[in-house]
């Protein structure tokens, strides 16, 4: 299902806004610049996030196949603007989550997720034309990528885990963001730690 730009981008940032373990940057996995311009192009309402992260935030450190993701993804972009570098980032950033990708970017269901692939990232979408679940998709990619032989069979047809690969995304978007994003007034206070 089509989904604009700035709700996609204010449905991530709010689905991270959340999290409260670390600052909006880090949870993103965009440096202060440029959560700050993603901010002023697509929620001029919620510049004060910038404002209220510590003085130190940054996009904190890669977890070890993060930077060979947003390689990846930054590979197969449409090259429709900076917007992919950041989709990247924070694609790469909350694939790390332990949700279905879509729950961990703040989408209400896996067809916004398709549909951000299509519109940014489209030779990926037509790669995963059966429609594996994407986290499972990058690894083998990426896995792939390297050499490393990750199927237990010649294919996935054949595969006792392709039910698990392919099976349906069941779930609910994740609590927590929609005040965030429904609301129009100042974000709530984050605070930071355990």
């Amino acid at each position: 299902m089509p989904i604009s730009d700035p709700l996609l981008f204010s449905q991530m940032v709010a689905v991270a806004a959340v999290d409260r373990r670390s600052p909006l940057t880090e949870a993103l996995g965009l440096e202060r610049t440029d959560l700050g311009r993603l901010l002023r192009r697509y929620l001029p309402d919620r510049l004060s996030l910038l404002a209220d992260l510590p003085a130190a935030a940054n996009r904190g450190a890669d977890a070890l196949e993060e930077p060979d993701l947003r390689a990846y993804l930054l590979e197969h972009r449409a090259g429709r603007g900076e917007e992919e570098g950041w989709l990247a980032a924070i694609i790469a950033r909350r694939s790390l989550q332990p949700n279905h990708l879509w729950q961990d970017l703040g989408l209400a269901d896996r067809g916004e997720l398709s549909w951000l692939f299509k519109r940014h990232f489209p030779e990926l979408a037509a790669r995963n034309r059966f429609d594996m679940k994407w986290k499972k998709f990058f690894y083998r990619a990426l896995c792939e990528r390297e050499g490393v032989p990750i199927c237990k069979a010649p294919n996935c047809t054949v595969c006792d885990d392709a039910a698990l690969c392919f099976a349906p995304e069941a779930g609910s978007r994740l609590s927590g963001a929609w005040p965030l994003v429904a609301s129009t007034g100042a974000a709530a206070p984050r605070a930071y730690g355990p």
